[in-house]
């Protein structure tokens, strides 16, 4: 049987106005910008399957999805990246965290964190999707 992980274990803080705010760090998964550009096309056309914030970094031509904290210490998939972040360098509000990148979804308008089983299964559609357009040409 399988079970869905809770997206919500980055329990968010409020401060005034502002989005919520992890209390602790989340992970990051790194993949190259063409299949995380798929990736999120499937998570958000996916039926209750939610997207939480990813950030697109320019000078690397990556995308980052946050994910729950704890996915790096399991996180296998061929092409990518889970980086544990401890809170360390990752703030989740509408700023981008590090210079020359941007959000594509920004924090506040996603939700806290990207399941990592969803995630998984939508890099590996989005990467056979890639290969099926390329070997078209």
């Amino acid at each position: 049987m399988e079970t869905r992980q809770s997206i919500d274990v980055c329990a968010p803080l409020t401060r005034g106005g502002e989005p919520p705010v992890p209390e602790a760090g989340c992970d990051l998964v790194t993949v190259p910008t063409r299949q995380g550009l798929e990736a999120v096309d499937i998570l958000r056309r996916g039926a209750g399957d939610a997207v939480g914030p990813v950030l697109h970094d320019d000078g690397g031509d990556t995308l980052g999805f946050v994910v729950p904290p704890g996915t790096a210490a399991a996180w296998d998939v061929p092409g990518s990246t889970c980086t544990e972040t401890d809170g360390r360098g990752l703030q989740l509000n509408p700023e981008p965290p590090v210079e020359g990148s941007d959000w594509l979804l920004p924090p506040g308008e996603a939700d806290l964190a990207t399941d990592p089983t969803v995630l998984r299964a939508a890099l590996g559609e989005a990467a056979r999707l890639i290969e099926a357009a390329d070997n078209c040409r």
